[in-house]
């Protein structure tokens, strides 16, 4: 261990003895951790997706067997509309203690964690991934004031060295102010978007194979639209590229889940 690193450590174990915290997930008391308001035991639960999926959306197969014979089969959503994006790579479920992680980065403001998720993020990134450049997904400027940062730019910053890729963030803008799509049904979100967003340099997306960078993919609406914009302007490809993405109850093992999340109502496991 570095001297610099030994001096953090012992930081950080003073800090947790004068000011005592626990774990997000778990509530147990934080030591010498070194994931921001997560114990050791809980980040370790974090673990990749692994099985079937739909090889379009990601989203995973309940059958082990449904692409045994058709590996290129794909969920119902993709085939009856297809989206403009071209597939979507999103390596992890959105449960507690990621789900955990992800409130505190989002709504609470702990951009302490946007090191901790990015590393996430990166630890699970396939090797064949390429793309031109990233761009992600954009808050309208109210929304922008009141959070003081996007979330999904901060993600996009921590993969941009790894991939080796700029990051567009100037361009391609929210420009208008539309109800949060998670207060919205299914039903109404994809018309809560129409036309919210759009390309200040459209010509700086000609031919070019783009990655939409969000924090969380759950219907995929917000994302199909951007993709839209973007392909309507002459992008190339576009493909989502999310830290996490819903899934349905029972699609995520109970080892993955920390105690605690056994006391919530279930809608909240996932």
């Amino acid at each position: 261990m570095s001297l610099h690193a030994l001096f953090a450590d012992m930081f950080q174990r003073a800090s947790r003895l004068l000011i005592p915290s626990n774990c997000a997930s778990c509530e147990q008391p934080l030591t010498n951790d070194p994931t921001p308001f997560f114990c050791r035991r809980c980040w370790e639960l974090i673990q990749p997706l692994q099985g079937p999926s739909c090889p379009r959306c990601h989203r995973p197969f309940a059958s082990p067997y449904a692409t045994a014979h058709s590996p290129t089969h794909e969920c119902h959503d993709c085939r009856t509309r297809a989206p403009h994006y071209s597939h979507v790579w999103a390596a992890y479920a959105y449960c507690p203690p990621l789900q955990d992680a992800i409130a505190l980065f989002k709504y609470r403001g702990k951009v302490g964690l946007a090191d901790a998720l990015g590393a996430l993020l990166v630890r699970a990134l396939p090797a064949d991934l390429d793309a031109d450049l990233l761009m992600p997904i954009p808050l309208h400027p109210n929304r922008l004031r009141q959070r003081e940062f996007n979330q999904s730019l901060l993600l996009a910053d921590r993969i941009a060295p790894v991939l080796q890729r700029p990051v567009s963030y100037r361009n391609l803008v929210r420009t208008v102010d539309t109800d949060p799509q998670t207060t919205l049904p299914r039903s109404a979100r994809l018309q809560n978007l129409r036309q919210a967003f759009t390309l200040r340099e459209p010509e700086k997306v000609a031919d070019k194979r783009i990655f939409l960078v969000d924090d969380v993919f759950t219907t995929g609406t917000t994302a199909n639209e951007c993709a839209g914009v973007l392909r309507r302007a002459g992008a190339k490809d576009v493909a989502i590229l999310a830290l996490a993405r819903s899934v349905e109850s029972g699609m995520v093992p109970d080892a993955w889940l920390p105690p605690s999340a056994f006391d919530r109502p279930p809608a909240l496991r996932v």
